[in-house]
């Protein structure tokens, strides 16, 4: 005999939505949204109501925020001319994470992915030229991720910004600190041995 009970596979199937979650760990969190009292229910379901409610993309940027324009851009103390462009707004986060960053950032919501249907026109690109045709700007800084997608989008998008004279970077990859060299595969060798610096 089936053990179904209609609310709570609906809460389950909810959360396997969620990227990386599979269905036993969506079962727990289904089991432990039950555990919650009424009242942190009520909590945890307005949470995500004003979250989906509230938040929207910063007029500038791009990245999340309630405001017009989120944090970062509103920040006097930040160095406007410089612009790190990311994939997602995830990634803002691991950026401002390590507290060495004082420029601003461009989110690009993806990147160009022709397997996927996603061209140019539905990232945020078009965006980034017009910040920098407006002369302020000193430095892209590409922080795309090392796959063949993020690589793609990174060259495209410095071949847009190169004749603005715009200087334009990109974050070296390499060994992970820690890591020993033996195991590194042939690409990662490769980026460490290219993207060096002297001492």
């Amino acid at each position: 005999m089936a053990y179904d009970v209609a609310a709570l596979e609906k809460l389950i199937e909810q959360f396997q939505k969620i990227p990386s979650i599979g269905r036993k760990t969506a079962q727990r969190m289904a089991f432990h949204v039950l555990d919650l009292t009424d009242e942190q229910a009520q909590e945890f379901a307005n949470a995500i109501i004003d979250a989906h409610t509230k938040i929207h993309h910063c007029a500038l940027c791009h990245n999340l925020t309630e405001n017009e324009l989120c944090p970062v851009c509103e920040s006097v103390n930040r160095d406007h001319a410089t612009v790190c462009v990311v994939e997602e707004p995830r990634d803002v986060l691991a950026m401002e994470r390590m507290r060495e960053f004082n420029g601003v950032y461009h989110v690009l919501h993806g990147v160009i992915s022709p397997m996927n249907g996603i061209g140019p026109e539905q990232l945020t690109i078009k965006n980034l030229i017009e910040r920098v045709s407006d002369g302020n700007i000193a430095e892209v800084i590409m922080a795309t991720n090392p796959t063949i997608e993020g690589d793609t989008t990174a060259m495209y998008i410095s071949k847009l910004i190169k004749p603005f004279g715009v200087k334009v970077t990109r974050l070296a990859y390499g060994i992970p600190v820690g890591a020993d060299i033996e195991y590194a595969d042939d690409v990662t060798l490769m980026r460490a041995l290219s993207g060096r610096s002297e001492l």
